[in-house]
Order: C-alpha cells, then structure tokens, then sequence
C-alpha cells in the first residue's frame, strides 16, 4: 500500500507552513498516522512531532452544458498535517 500520494500545495497549506513549521499531504485512505509518521521520516529524513488527520468531503459540482445539465462529485480525500522539529524543513521537488 502506498502510504503518501502527494504533498497538498494550495495557499492555505503554504501558510501553515511559513506560520507553523506543518506540511500537509494527501495520503491513502486506509493509512494510519503512525503509517503516516513513519512514511514521511522515511522519504524526506526529518523528526515528526505530531500528526493530525482527516478526511475531506468531495465537493458538489455541476455544469451546464450543451448536452445538458450535468452533476457529480469530486473525490473524498484523507488529507494529514504534519508537525516538524524546530530547525527542520521538508523540500517537496528534492525528491523528485
């Protein structure tokens, strides 16, 4: 099972990174956070304070257009916040 499936990079998630030292991913469902912890140490080689998880709604979306109206949904996600040490820091594209 693939633990990480990619860091969240919106502007809310660059604030809380700038503000708290935290990184958020979008991670599997079925992960645990201690899954989670060990994953992140793993990959980017950083100490993991605290991890906080939840899963997020998809959103209603609609459309209209020549065939129609058309509705869906957008995909729920499980989303994770983690918690660095002080000093350390995670570089997204490093390990691409």
């Amino acid at each position: 099972m693939e633990i990480l499936k990619k860091p969240i990079l919106t502007e809310k998630a660059s604030a809380l990174t700038e503000k708290s030292n935290r990184f958020t991913f979008s991670v599997n469902h079925k992960a645990n956070k201690i899954q989670i912890k060990a994953a992140i140490e793993k990959l980017y080689g950083v100490t993991i304070v605290a991890v906080n998880t939840m899963v997020v709604d998809g959103k209603a979306k609609s459309r209209y257009t020549k065939a129609g109206f058309v509705s869906g949904r957008s995909p729920k996600y499980k989303k994770a916040i983690v918690t660095l040490k002080d000093g350390e820091t995670i570089d997204y594209y490093a390990t691409l």
